[in-house]
Parts: structure tokens; sequence; C-alpha cells
């Protein structure tokens, strides 16, 4: 019997196959030949045999036909399968149970008609305990302790289940964290790694997300066996380390924990950022540290703000990394308190300048008019002045004339064109050497540019020269670093409580000038703005239900 049966599903797979991806599947199958029928009879029956371990061969071979025509056979079937192949992940045949966890994890990413997942955790709910524990218990079945498709069933099972494994959690946080410290001995299965830190990321998420005080339980966890990593210099697990340690950070409302604090000094260290891997994770932990406790690093950690901004004269002397230096920059001057920085601001400009001058990129360029404009908000448009034309005098002309007039179009992201239009409408209606000096011929056509910003498409031109940056000098093997999906960081926005719409601040805004200025604002948009701007601006003040007097 088993040779037929083998025959027939080797068979039919061939017959009834025409198009087919790994992503999805089989794609397009041979009208000719009944999938569903052939699955309800002679599929099901062979994984519903109580022995798991008998023909596995022909075990493996009716999982591969679930993996295979998933996208076939009606949901109600393949909703009858799941339980057959959760009990398969007992199988002592490597090849079954792998099998078995590759087809739950195929079965839980399908897409329904909504492009939701089709299956949701309430119709997988009756099956939870039995899926984690068999899971979980795959692990520890001889050849698959380090197991990939495994691990990423693990992770897509938290992912779609979400509330419903909380009451696991203490179990299961046990169990990653166990694993975790058996393969940080000798990490070498990349992919494995790296779901399980997902999976790790996902208990934090959900659980925290229900009772962010649940944060407490994770750290008791996990830090043990983070600090046996940071000190035994895993490198493949280092990053990974920092962006769980910042998910973690961000899930606390109030100041940062003493734990947090004690280990702040050491992320200053230079052999960290040697790393190139070691990068984004680190600055995003920064990030994270100045956002929950700027207060705490100004007056119990003031002397570590030089290494600080240390960190970012070493980035935005990179090339390849200027932009992680300009995000940590932002946050300093977001979240920090003012008087605590008043004396490194001017040195911050001339480091920028220096850089622009011996390398300017389109990348770096973007990243500086954000920061400007980011800076104007913070400290206002008068300050930003002030500051150019004190490096300088009339620097702050030549800035606006050669950078953020030209090159204000180049700005990608809603986030940072909101930052942008905020600053630059500061720039046009709080700056008052705008209104008065040399400058003023300048507030046209910044006026122009921004309605550019707003009406016009991005201007994603790259010179020529800048295809080829060359790649930067490092020594030997470098760590490369992994984005971990589920530890990903909220997009935030600094001008969210502030503004709301850009296009109808600056209507109000040139409407405050007009008011305290009556004429000039009128006569100067009417003369200078072309026709197409105007129309705009028109379109704006008319949202807005103001008038420029």
């Amino acid at each position: 019997m088993l040779i037929p049966c083998y025959a027939a599903i080797y068979l039919v797979t061939s017959l009834a196959s025409k198009a087919q991806t790994q992503k999805h599947g089989i794609t397009q199958a041979n009208e000719l030949v009944n999938l569903t029928e052939f699955f309800v009879n002679h599929i099901l029956p062979d994984l519903k045999s109580a022995n798991v371990n008998e023909f596995p061969v022909l075990k493996a071979d009716g999982i591969k036909y679930i993996m295979i025509f998933r996208n076939q056979v009606p949901k109600e079937h393949l909703l009858v399968s799941i339980p057959l192949l959760i009990n398969h992940l007992q199988a002592e045949s490597i090849v079954v149970h792998t099998y078995a966890a590759h087809a739950l994890e195929r079965l839980f990413t399908m897409r329904g008609p909504n492009n939701t997942t089709l299956f949701t955790a309430a119709e997988i709910a009756p099956f939870v305990e039995i899926l984690l524990t068999n899971l979980f218990k795959a692990l520890t079945l001889p050849g698959s302790s380090e197991n990939e498709y495994i691990m990423k069933a693990i992770m897509r099972s938290f992912s779609l289940l979400q509330e419903a494994i909380i009451p696991y959690i203490p179990t299961l946080i046990t169990q990653l964290t166990q694993k975790l410290l058996a393969v940080s001995k000798n990490p070498s299965k990349p992919h494995f790694n790296h779901y399980m830190f997902e999976a790790i990321c996902l208990s934090i998420r959900i659980t925290c997300k229900a009772n962010p005080a649940a944060v407490v339980n994770f750290e008791e966890a996990l830090f043990l066996v983070f600090t046996e990593i940071l000190q035994n210099d895993v490198q493949e697990f280092i990053p990974y380390v920092f962006q769980v340690m910042s998910l973690l950070l961000e899930t606390h409302k109030n100041d940062i924990p003493s734990s947090y604090m004690a280990l702040f000094p050491h992320l200053l260290q230079p052999v960290l950022w040697e790393r190139t891997g070691n990068i984004p994770a680190l600055v995003r932990l920064l990030q994270a540290f100045l956002e929950r406790g700027s207060n705490t690093i100004a007056s119990a950690a003031a002397d570590k703000i030089p290494g600080l901004l240390g960190v970012f004269q070493k980035l935005i002397a990179s090339k390849a990394n200027d932009h992680q230096g300009f995000y940590l920059l932002n946050s300093i001057i977001e979240h920090m308190p003012p008087e605590s920085v008043d004396q490194y601001r001017k040195q911050i400009f001339i480091l920028l300048f220096q850089r622009l001058q011996n390398s300017k990129t389109t990348k770096f360029i973007k990243s500086f008019l954000v920061f400007i404009n980011l800076y104007c908000i913070k400290y206002g448009a008068l300050a930003l002045q002030e500051i150019f034309d004190g490096i300088q005098p009339k620097m702050f002309g030549m800035v606006l004339e050669k950078i953020i007039i030209p090159e204000i179009q180049k700005v990608s992201g809603n986030v940072e064109k909101k930052i942008c239009a905020v600053g630059i409408t500061k720039l046009l209606t709080e700056c008052p050497p705008m209104m008065d000096t040399e400058y003023t011929k300048l507030w046209t056509p910044l006026l122009q540019s921004l309605i550019g910003l707003f009406e016009l498409p991005e201007d994603d031109t790259i010179p020529d020269e800048e295809h080829f940056i060359d790649i930067e000098d490092t020594p030997g093997y470098q760590t490369a670093f992994s984005q971990l999906a589920f530890a990903g960081k909220k997009e935030h926005d600094p001008v969210g409580q502030m503004v709301n719409n850009p296009k109808i601040h600056l209507a109000q805004s040139l409407h405050k000038l007009s008011t305290a200025c009556p004429g000039r604002v009128p006569s100067m948009v009417s003369t200078s703005l072309n026709a197409e701007a105007l129309q705009y601006l028109q379109g704006y003040l008319q949202a807005a239900s103001v008038t420029l007097l």
C-alpha cells in the first residue's frame, strides 16, 4: 500500500502544478485534478493515524501536499489539518516534524479576502496549549535543537495568537531564555537565532501592551543572559541584545531604571562603535535613553554628554553612517534640557559645516535640512539665525540661498517633510531679520520653496558620482546588522502635538505675521510669488479661514 499512495501523491502533485512560488506554493493548478477530493480521501486519513512515527515518508509527502496546495484547498479543510500537523511535531523523523512546523508557519501567514490572516486567533485558540507545548518539545528532538523552521513557527504562532499566549508567557520566556543561553555559547544558525529574538520581542510586545508593568518581569528573565552575552562579547548577538533592550526601555513610562543607567557609560565606549553591525541598534538604544531619561542624564551623567557628542562626531564623519549620527543628534536636540547642551551647540554646527564643505552628499543634505528645521522648532527661528551668523557673518543667508531653498525638495518621508515645513514656517513668520535686513530678499523664494515642498513631486535625483560611494574600510570580518521586525520602533513625530496640518499652520502663521505688519505680506506675496504657488497659498488661506492684511 505504501508505494501506490506515495506514487499517487507524486503523480497528483506533478499533474496539478502549473505555476508555483516559494512564498505562496502553487499559484495555478490544473482544473482537471480535484485537489480537495484527493486531500480529503487520501491525505487526511494518513495524517489522522494515531502513530505519528509510522510511514514517515508517506507522512512527509502528505504534509508537503498541504504546504504546496494550501491556496487551492478550502479553509475549512485546512483548519481540520491544523491539529494533525500539531501532532506530527512530535514525530521522531526530523523531516516529518520539520515539515509539520513549516506547514503550520505557512498556514499562519496565509491571507484572507481583507488582507488579514486567513486563520484568526479565535480559530486557533482551541489548540494553543498543545501547539506551544509541541513546538518547544520539538526543539528537544534529536537533530532539531536549533531547527530554524520550528523557531520560525514559534515566532509566527506568537504573532497570530497575540493575547492568547499571555497565560503561557512565564513558561515560554523561560524556555526561550534557556535556549538563548545555550546557543550563545556557539552561535551557528543565523536564521534560528533571528527568529528566536523575534519571538522574544513578540513576547514583550504582546504582554506589555496589555500590562506595561510586566516589563520588569522580562528584564529579570533576560538581563542575566544579556549581561553574559555582552561580557563574553558574542558579536553575533550584541546587535540583537541592544534592539531588545531598546524595546524594553521604550516600554517604561517613567524615569530610566538604575539598571539601565549603570549601562549607559559603557554604550559610549569606542570599541562598540567600531563594529558597523552594532551602530543602528546602539543609536536606537541611545535614543531610547534620551527619550526616557534626558533629565536623568543631564543631572546624573552630565559628564557623559561629551561622550555622546563624540559618538555623533564619529558617525557624521562616515558617508555610510551619517544618517545615524543625525538620528542621535535630533534626539539630543529634542529631548535634552537646553541648558545641558548650550555650551556644545556652536561646535555641533561647525562640525556639520566642515562635513558639508569636505564631503557633501544628497543623504547628508537631507538629514542636515531636517536637523536645522528641528533645531528651529525647538529653540526658535531667531536662535537658528543667530547661531549661523555667530559662526560667520551672513552665513544664515548663505544657508538659505545655497541649501534650504534649492534642496528642500529632496527631503523624503512624511514626518521629515512636516518637520521642515514647520521649521521653514517659523523662519518666514517668527524671524525678524527675515523682514528687516538684507535677508528680506530671500523671504519670497523661501515661501515658494515651502509651497513646492507641499505640492511638487519629491526630487529624488542623485548626482552620478554618488551612485558609487566607496565602501568604507572595515577591518576584517564584521557582523552585519539584522533588523528585528517585531522590535520595530514606532514612527515618532516631534511636532505632532503642536501642528496637525502644516499647510493650515502656514496660513495661520502668515495671517498672524500680516497682523503685526499690515500691508507688507500681501505685497511681498503678490509681487514675487509665481501664479501657481499663489493659487496654492490662497487655497491654504481659505482652508484656514484667514486672510492676509
